[in-house]
């Protein structure tokens, strides 16, 4: 449980409407599944986030940075630290020529909107996926045969002593859903885009393209994290849980989605532990007929 000292410093930083204790993070998740951190804070600004980062280090405080929620699977029981949410209060989106400077709050969804706006092409995949830029980038999020990695040319974070660095693409170490921040406790701040000028009407089809793709295979319907596996090399994760016998497999309110085996889905009242449970029994299965590990993409915060 977080101290009252804590709290009264931590409000020294941020505004008081800005700090939620016992926030429960089924609300502040795709997945629509947690137990209630002991705090969570809204972070504004980039000084805000500094201050913050190199307090909580400093008294050894837990603290976990959270974009959307959009592909993390949040404990029961709930997480014990601080939670620092780099959301909307931190989403500015600026167009500089054929460049967008976007803050880590950001979805990708609107950022690809506004590359949109301004005929900017490179982001078409991204205008489906949930997350924001901070998050899409320390995972290097893609789709449809696109990543952040093709675009991305400049990321900005702040250190756990609270510095300003500026990376670039080479020191990102981009890789499949992976970056040099899932190794390090770095946050990020703001990325630059590097796009190309577009037809606005061949932009707009692309992106048409990618949703329409997204509906058809993607249970949109129901909450979930997306893909809840890594691709493994050389199989695709879907199908070899679809060859186990798992579509529609359901432990509580966690099911297999019948319309894509990679993903697992809230349909009602789910716990974390269900899912967890049915994360289990795949691997198990895939790895007894196939011979496959397979490795979870999604994020468990406990």
């Amino acid at each position: 449980m977080i101290s009252e000292t804590v709290i009264e410093t931590l409000q020294s930083f941020v505004p008081e409407e800005n700090i939620h204790l016992q926030e429960p993070m089924a609300g502040r998740t795709t997945f629509r599944i947690g137990g209630p951190a002991d705090c969570l804070i809204e972070i504004e600004n980039e000084e805000q986030l500094k201050q913050i980062t190199r307090y909580l280090n400093l008294v050894e405080e837990r603290y976990f940075i959270l974009g959307n929620g959009s592909n993390l699977l949040v404990s029961d029981r709930g997480y014990a630290g601080t939670i620092l949410q780099v959301g909307r209060k931190m989403s500015r989106i600026l167009v500089e020529g054929t460049r967008i400077r976007a803050q880590a709050g950001a979805l990708l969804s609107q950022v690809s909107k506004t590359a949109l706006e301004h005929s900017l092409t490179g982001l078409e995949f991204a205008s489906g996926i949930p997350g924001t830029v901070g998050g899409g980038v320390v995972m290097n999020a893609g789709a449809y045969g696109g990543e952040l990695s093709q675009v991305v040319t400049q990321v900005n974070v702040v250190s756990p002593e609270g510095e300003s660095l500026e990376f670039d693409r080479e020191t990102m170490e981009f890789g499949y859903r992976t970056s040099a921040l899932r190794k390090h406790s770095f946050t990020v701040t703001e990325v630059l885009f590097d796009l190309k000028e577009g037809e606005k009407g061949r932009i707009q089809a692309g992106m048409e393209e990618c949703s329409r793709l997204r509906r058809e295979k993607q249970p949109l319907e129901y909450p979930s994290a997306g893909s809840v596996f890594k691709r493994p090399e050389g199989y695709y994760a879907g199908k070899l849980i679809m060859d186990a016998g798992m579509r529609g497999y359901q432990t509580g309110g966690a099911r297999v989605s019948d319309k894509h085996c990679g993903f697992i889905v809230n349909v009602g009242k789910a716990t974390a532990q269900d899912v967890l449970d049915v994360i289990s029994e795949i691997r198990e299965r895939v790895k007894m007929r196939f011979g496959v590990d397979l490795e979870t993409e999604i994020i468990y915060l406990e």
